[in-house]
């Protein structure tokens, strides 16, 4: 989540959102559009405005049989 800094900061947020999807995608060995992230998630990404996503965040990962992958807040 550190490379968050590196975008400027009007699109933090959904950069963001896209860092942890090429993560999980790459740590489930699937591609980027077959995972989903939960609402709770994009919750807690957006709680602090487009500015400012947190620094640290907890996930549970599920792989589904139909091959998606689903991104959970887990706080």
């Amino acid at each position: 989540m550190r490379d968050i800094k590196k975008a400027s900061r009007t699109r933090r947020a959904p950069y963001a959102a896209r860092l942890i999807k090429s993560i999980v995608a790459r740590h489930a060995k699937v591609d980027e559009d077959k995972v989903k992230l939960s609402e709770s998630l994009n919750n807690v990404l957006w709680s602090n405005g487009i500015q400012r996503p947190p620094s640290k965040i907890k996930v549970k990962i599920t792989k589904r049989e139909d091959g998606t992958v689903l991104v959970e807040y887990q706080g």
